[in-house]
């Protein structure tokens, strides 16, 4: 049963006027992501993922995330619309966040812009910041989106949205 949306305030977008399937929109606002104490990454030239009832996902360029932080695990993931995903943990120094961040090495066809990004769960690491908002992180152990004050819900990744 989809959820009556919220009421927009002035700046927000909201997750039920994105579409389906998602789009992929570029985005110049100042991304950052924290983890192990580190800066490991930080870019204004991500791509968001807007999808009907979930707030964006980030993804930044590979060239814009510290070299070395990210290790490829076995994980895999489909998405019927990006196609297969690949998983890594992140490592900085002692620090370990398994399967924090996923691509796609051969994103299915309109969305070949996704080739050389990661995203990154903001659940999995210390913070994930947008324009110099702190992401709240999500519940959800599957749904790595980015919500901020600028997006109204409600949006998947509480317990219980699954079957919107």
């Amino acid at each position: 049963m989809r959820p009556s949306p919220d009421p927009v305030q002035p700046g927000q977008e909201s997750v039920w006027d994105y579409p389906r399937p998602p789009a992929l929109v570029a985005s110049s606002e100042l991304v950052k992501v924290w983890f192990g104490g580190e800066l490991i990454a930080e870019t204004q030239s991500s791509l968001r993922i807007l999808e009907t009832s979930h707030a964006p996902a980030y993804y930044l360029p590979t060239a814009d995330i510290t070299p070395g932080v990210v290790r490829p695990n076995e994980n895999t993931s489909w998405c019927e619309y990006k196609g297969m995903a690949r998983y890594g943990d992140l490592v900085v120094g002692e620090h370990l966040s398994r399967s924090a961040c996923w691509w796609y090495p051969e994103p299915a066809a309109g969305y070949e812009e996704l080739l050389n990004t990661i995203s990154f769960y903001p659940q999995r690491v210390s913070a994930c910041e947008v324009d110099g908002e702190t992401v709240l992180p999500l519940q959800s152990a599957f749904y790595g989106d980015w919500p901020t004050s600028r997006i109204a819900g409600p949006y998947k990744g509480a317990p219980g949205t699954e079957g919107w």
